[in-house]
C-alpha cells in the first residue's frame, strides 16, 4: 500500500528555476527573499560563449553561472547546510526521495526537462539542469513546485525517475538537495557584496576571452563573421540557439540582465545606496539592448528581417551591450572599493 504524503508547501512561479527552487525552498524555511535577491547574492550572472562545446551540435552560450552553482553559494553561507546527494541506482534514488517527504521536507531535484510529460511538448527539449521541488505524492503521482510554471504539477513517479536520470550534457545522475538547517534570518549587507563581488571578479577579471566583457565581444566578433563560415541556413541556426538561450531559458529575457538589475534595485533600497540604484538602470538598459538583438535576429531567422537587420548591426548591438555592462560592472568594482567591508 502507498501512503500518500503532502507538505504545505506554497508554489512560487519564477523566471528562472534554480534561483526560483533556492528562493521558495529558503521561504519555506521561513528566510524571505525573492527570486532577484536569491539570484544576485548567489551569483547567478555571468556572460560565456564556448564554441568548443557543443549542445544539440551548436556552440554553448551561456548568460548565467553554472548549473547548481547559486545553490552551492547558498550551502556555503554560515548557518546553512544544504543536503545534497546523487545517485548510481535509481530505485534508491526515488526511495531516499519517499523517505525526506515522510518527513516533510520539501525536496529540491535535478531533473530533464524532455522526460517530464506536464511540460508541452513544443517546449521539451534536451535540457538536463531543470531544477524544480517535490513537496508530496499521492499515490503514483509525485507534487511538484515546478518554478516556471504558474500553478502546481503532477508527474507519475516513472516519469520523474526517468528525468532524474536523463543522460546527456549535465546529467542530473538522480541529485537531490534540500535545506537541512537554516538561520532565523540572513544579514544581507555581507552577502550583496560578496555576490556583486563574485560577479566583478568573473565579469571583468577573467583572462579568458571567452568569459564576461571579453566574451560578448568576443561573441560579437564571431557572429559577424557567420554567414560568410557557415552558409546562411546554419548562421541562422546559430542565431536562433543564441536567441534561445538569451531570452527562453529561464532568463526572464535579456539573458538574466533584467532579474540583475532587479537585485541591484533591490539592493540599493536595503542598504539606501543610490549607487546601486544607478548601476541597475544600466543592467535595465543592457537588457534592453540584449532584447533588441534578439528582435532583430529573430527577424531574420523567420525570413521577416528589414533591409537594416544584417549581421554586423547585430554584432553593432551586442558591442553596445558590452559597452554597457563594462560600464556597469565598474561602476559595481568602484562601490566594492569606496565602500570597504560596508
Amino acid at each position: 500500500m502507498q501512503l500518500d504524503l503532502l507538505i504545505d508547501f506554497p508554489h512560487t512561479q519564477s523566471a528562472h528555476c534554480e534561483s526560483g527552487a533556492a528562493a521558495s525552498l529558503l521561504n519555506w524555511h521561513g528566510i524571505k527573499l525573492s527570486e532577484a535577491m536569491t539570484f544576485g547574492i548567489g551569483g547567478g550572472l555571468f556572460f560565456g560563449y564556448f564554441p568548443f562545446i557543443r549542445i544539440n551540435g551548436l556552440p554553448l552560450v551561456t548568460y548565467r553561472a553554472a548549473a547548481g552553482h547559486i545553490l552551492k553559494r547558498f550551502g556555503k553561507i554560515p548557518g546553512i547546510t544544504m543536503f545534497e546527494k546523487r545517485f548510481r541506482n535509481q530505485d534508491q534514488a526515488m526511495a531516499e526521495l519517499d523517505a525526506a517527504l515522510a518527513e516533510s521536507i520539501p525536496v529540491g531535484l535535478q531533473t530533464g526537462v524532455f522526460w517530464l510529460p506536464y511540460f508541452p511538448r513544443a517546449l521539451r527539449f534536451h535540457f538536463n539542469a531543470h531544477n524544480l521541488v517535490v513537496y508530496g505524492k499521492e499515490g503514483d503521482e509525485y507534487l511538484i513546485s515546478d518554478p516556471v510554471f504558474p500553478q502546481p504539477v503532477r508527474c507519475p513517479a516513472q516519469d520523474l525517475a526517468r528525468a532524474r536520470f536523463a543522460v546527456g550534457a549535465l546529467a542530473p545522475k538522480g541529485k537531490m538537495y534540500y535545506l537541512a538547517q537554516t538561520p532565523d534570518q540572513l544579514d544581507l549587507q555581507p552577502l550583496i557584496r560578496q555576490g556583486i563581488q563574485s560577479i566583478c571578479r568573473m565579469m571583468l577579471g577573467s583572462p579568458f576571452p571567452l568569459i564576461g566583457v571579453k566574451g560578448i565581444r568576443f561573441l560579437a566578433g564571431r557572429l559577424v563573421r557567420w554567414p560568410e563560415r557557415l552558409g546562411k541556413e546554419s548562421a541562422e541556426l546559430h542565431l536562433g540557439h543564441t536567441v534561445r538561450m538569451q531570452e527562453e531559458i529561464g532568463t526572464g529575457g535579456g539573458g538574466f540582465r533584467f532579474m540583475y538589475a532587479a537585485f541591484l534595485q533591490e539592493s540599493g533600497k536595503e542598504l539606501q545606496d543610490q549607487a546601486l540604484l544607478d548601476a541597475a538602470t544600466l543592467f535595465t538598459e543592457a537588457g534592453d539592448h540584449w532584447r533588441q538583438f534578439a528582435v532583430m535576429a529573430a527577424r531574420i531567422c523567420k525570413g521577416r528581417g528589414r533591409l537594416d537587420d544584417t549581421y554586423p548591426a547585430m554584432a553593432e548591438r551586442i558591442m553596445g551591450c558590452a559597452d554597457l555592462e563594462e560600464q556597469a560592472f565598474r561602476r559595481l568594482k568602484d562601490w566594492l572599493r569606496e565602500k570597504p567591508g560596508s
